[in-house]
């Protein structure tokens, strides 16, 4: 089967995977497709069958099911699409600042299928990301903000904050009449223009929106798809924010595929993290089942997940478990695999990966039949810039988590960031990415772009390269963070604006902030960060007297469950003698710290350079 007109199938029929690839394996998408070109056909074939559910835990524990059946999408769609018709034009910026849920993805895809492009946002309520929310909202210049009734009061509040002159319109989703949609005309929208901006969690520095294109986007589902191995019309789980690039990409699944996702909150999922494993075990029961977190929702699963005594939990038909969106760790694996295995969760099921938004979001994940594992690697070596393995009990050995081969028509080179020169397989160098699913550019922000889109690789290898099959003259997206190949396959070894260096010697934070982790059981695993300040930039708090030259290591550890009031100095001790003996570096400081203290992203990652700075200003913890 092949697509019909405007690179849609024809109807009563489903898109085929086949019609996203060429002769020899390559994905190639049908002309002119876009993120909204299969609605009509999804809304027509699949009728009244759910596309997007959202399962309400806020307004009642037990889980309140709201749903959307393709019918009712559609005639959403119209209303809210009419309604922005009406007051903007194409390409104007429309910022979605609405609570999780159903109305979020009416927003979303109405505003794209409007001609503007959208700017996904999080209502205002988000705590400790009002900063951020202002200098997105700067950037992206909206002329309309969607929300919903609950949420309007809450955003124009927050607008009002703004000069008059930067407040857009403000629209509820579920206020607009089914009316409305009578007026509403299609826009005309081109594989190759902007469906929305994905800004950045802004783990290091200020947010910028990443143009993703319709081609990007729909490359990247395929990509995903093809890699960890699913169905094509698989039914999908996620709580993840729907702002974020992981949690975006999920809501593609459907309007691409046809196929069925269940929502719930963020909040929801952390309080009582049960809640998704048994959503998954629930569409596990109707076919194979597919869901995306972070490392640390794997940790929180299997430490409070558990299903209650005599609960029915079947988990044998979960097809994928992408852990991604920050550094993925092999003890978490282990531990939820453990925990849910008598459950029947397949051990192939959790797929390490490797993405971030101006990928769209995915690069990389392990095979579908394989299971996740690491390498262990020599930490001096490493911080040389050498991948040596050592046997996993070398008192030197430092555990990395394979992120798999990269994906179906995607490129990764790891190149020395001096000479910008390919580097062979073994070595440690920068990331760079290549291909139809790498955003366009950071909006308005050129001279960034040409930094980060538009890089020549100047020497390729002869042989054991990664870049065959890429025109000479090819632009290539240099990614910032560290990596190697071993083997084919993909280690992410940390950023390049994290390390740690002291005396010349590089040390990846993630690697100390683990050791800082295990060295008590009062400190909050996952919760610790590690970066250098200059020595005559410690402040008199450190009881440091260093006047010398050169950088010092200083460790921002939260305290753990229970250790609320545990004495300090034991802990202090702890880590400073664990890091001395793993790391051969002296801490200059440790903080301890409550709970929470330390600045973390919108999508949950550590904002370790954040938390530099309230460390060296002597606000640490006052947030």
């Amino acid at each position: 089967m092949r697509p019909g007109p405007n690179g849609t199938p024809g109807r009563g029929n489903r898109l085929k995977l086949e019609d996203y690839l060429d002769d020899a394996g390559n994905i190639a998408l049908p002309p002119d497709v876009t993120i909204t070109s299969f609605l009509d056909h999804n809304i027509a074939q699949f009728g009244d069958t759910a596309s997007y559910r959202y399962i309400d835990f806020e307004h009642d524990p037990s889980g309140r099911p709201i749903e959307l059946t393709w019918d009712e999408l559609g005639v959403r769609l119209r209303a809210v699409g009419a309604r922005l018709q009406q007051v903007t034009q194409p390409g104007e910026r429309v910022a979605i600042l609405a609570p999780q849920g159903v109305d979020y993805v009416v927003g979303f895809f109405a505003a794209v299928q409007a001609g503007n492009i959208a700017v996904p946002l999080f209502a205002p309520e988000l705590p400790g990301h009002a900063e951020r929310l202002d200098a997105v909202l700067a950037d992206a210049t909206p002329t309309v903000v969607l929300t919903t009734s609950a949420g309007a009061e809450a955003v124009q509040t927050f607008l009002r904050k703004l000069p008059r002159g930067r407040r857009p319109r403000v629209i509820a989703i579920d206020a607009v009449p089914d009316s409305v949609g009578d007026t509403f005309v299609p826009a005309a929208l081109e594989s190759d223009g902007i469906a929305y901006l994905q800004y950045t969690s802004g783990s290091t520095r200020t947010p910028a929106g990443v143009e993703i294109t319709h081609r990007a986007v729909c490359t990247n589902v395929v990509q995903m798809i093809i890699s960890v191995g699913l169905d094509w019309d698989i039914a999908s789980i996620s709580w993840l924010p729907l702002f974020h690039d992981m949690g975006l990409l999920m809501i593609m699944f459907p309007a691409l595929c046809g196929g069925h996702l269940t929502l719930m909150s963020p909040t929801a999922f952390v309080r009582r993290p049960h809640r998704w494993i048994k959503e998954l075990a629930v569409e596990a029961k109707r076919g194979r089942t597919f869901a995306a977190a972070p490392n640390f929702a794997f940790e929180l699963a299997a430490d409070r997940g558990l299903p209650p005594q005599g609960e029915d939990l079947d988990l044998s038909n979960v097809a994928g478990l992408i852990n991604g969106s920050e550094p993925v760790n092999v003890h978490s694996i282990d531990k939820f695999n453990a925990a849910f295995a008598p459950y029947g969760l397949p051990p192939e099921a959790i797929k390490p990966s490797y993405g971030m938004a101006e990928a769209t979001l995915f690069v990389s994940t392990i095979g579908p039949e394989n299971r996740a594992g690491a390498v262990y690697l020599d930490r001096t070596e490493l911080g040389l810039g050498r991948a040596v393995r050592v046997a996993p009990d070398s008192p030197n050995a430092v555990p990395e988590v394979s992120c798999g081969r990269i994906a179906r028509s995607q490129w990764a080179v790891i190149v020395d960031p001096g000479t910008e020169a390919e580097l062979p397989d073994g070595r440690v160098g920068e990331i760079w990415l290549h291909g139809d699913n790498i955003g366009r550019g950071y909006w308005g922000r050129e001279r960034e772009t040409e930094l980060a889109f538009h890089n020549k690789l100047q020497v390729r290898l002869d042989q054991g390269g990664h870049a065959e099959g890429v025109p000479v003259n090819a632009t290539w997206f240099r990614t910032g963070d560290m990596g190697v190949y071993l083997d084919g396959e993909i280690y992410i070894t940390g950023r390049m604006k994290d390390l740690v260096i002291i005396d010349g010697r590089n040390h990846y934070p993630q690697d100390i902030e683990a050791t800082a982790a295990d060295a008590s059981k009062s400190v909050r695993s996952g919760f610790v960060a590690a970066f250098s300040v200059p020595a005559g930039e410690l402040p008199c708090s450190a009881g440091s007297s260093d006047t010398g030259a050169g950088e010092r290591l200083v460790i921002v550890a939260e305290r753990g469950p229970g250790a609320g009031k545990a004495e300090p100095g034991p802990i202090i001790d702890a880590i400073r003698a664990a890091v001395s003996r793993h790391h051969a570096l002296p801490v200059a400081d440790v903080r301890l710290v409550a709970a929470g203290a330390i600045p973390r992203t919108t999508s949950g990652k550590l904002a370790r350079r954040a938390c530099r700075a309230e460390y060296l200003a002597g606000v640490l913890g006052q947030r």
